[in-house]
């Protein structure tokens, strides 16, 4: 029998792969037969995944997303494309009260702005195949939960959940399906910037909230992106995942 989770033949784009979850996915899909276009700022860091991931004929595109001719450069040496995954993302901590424009600029640039930007590009330039699949890691921040100072954290991440409904089924006509991945706390360079604000007890009071009394960890996000990925979710479009360790049950 044919394995319907399997990835090969197929050219998968993940942005942030060179850490947290956009690694995880680039090794979860190069193991599953896909050939991964890695992206991302670091290039050192970038190499490293590259030197993590099964099989060959990856390719490694360095570039900052925010720019526009980055994203031209890139998008010009992109193969044509099965699967996207928008990982690449940062997080902020601030009060509304003590919100200003230009960091909340920011934020939207690199959560919302650059991957929708890059998302039209690929799609005018062609490099999105018929039948592909295309995943934006959410959160569950902003959609399902939030917490003080997450606002616009949170307000990115519901950006990127309703844009990729709209954009399901304006792809539907090609067999391109569109879904959101919406993460609780997973322990990547993410948490570390939140360590920056909240102590170890703090975190390990966070910790035990979740039911499954762990933070995820960037494979558990990734072996969902392969699902969506392959052709056993064939019948899956428009759709947000939420996996938190059951932190949203309470």
């Amino acid at each position: 029998m044919e394995n319907p989770f399997s990835l090969e033949g197929k050219f998968i784009l993940v942005t942030g792969a060179s850490s947290g979850i956009g690694r995880g996915t680039a090794i979860a899909c190069a193991q599953m037969g896909a050939k991964v276009v890695l992206s991302g700022r670091n290039e050192t860091r970038l190499q490293e995944t590259l030197a993590s991931l099964a099989g060959e004929g990856h390719l490694v595109l360095c570039g900052d997303l925010n720019s526009e001719e980055t994203r031209k450069e890139i998008v010009d040496k992109m193969p044509p494309l099965n699967g996207v995954v928008y990982c690449a993302g940062i997080s902020q901590i601030q009060t509304a009260k003590f919100m200003d424009q230009l960091s909340l600029e920011g934020i939207f640039q690199t959560n919302v702005f650059s991957p929708l930007m890059l998302n039209s590009l690929l799609l005018k330039k062609k490099k999105i195949q018929k039948n592909a699949s295309i995943i934006f890691i959410s959160s569950i921040s902003g959609v399902y939960r939030s917490q003080v100072g997450e606002g616009g954290y949170g307000a990115t991440k519901a950006a990127l959940a309703g844009f990729a409904k709209s954009l399901a089924l304006e792809l539907s006509a090609q067999g391109i399906r569109v879904n959101t991945i919406h993460p609780g706390v997973v322990e990547t360079p993410l948490l570390e910037v939140s360590n920056g604000t909240l102590g170890e007890e703090e975190l390990e009071t966070l910790r035990q909230k979740y039911p499954l009394k762990r933070f995820g960890k960037p494979q558990d996000i990734a072996y969902c992106a392969v699902y969506l990925l392959s052709d056993a979710s064939g019948w899956m479009t428009g759709s947000n995942i939420l996996i938190d360790g059951g932190f949203t049950l309470k």
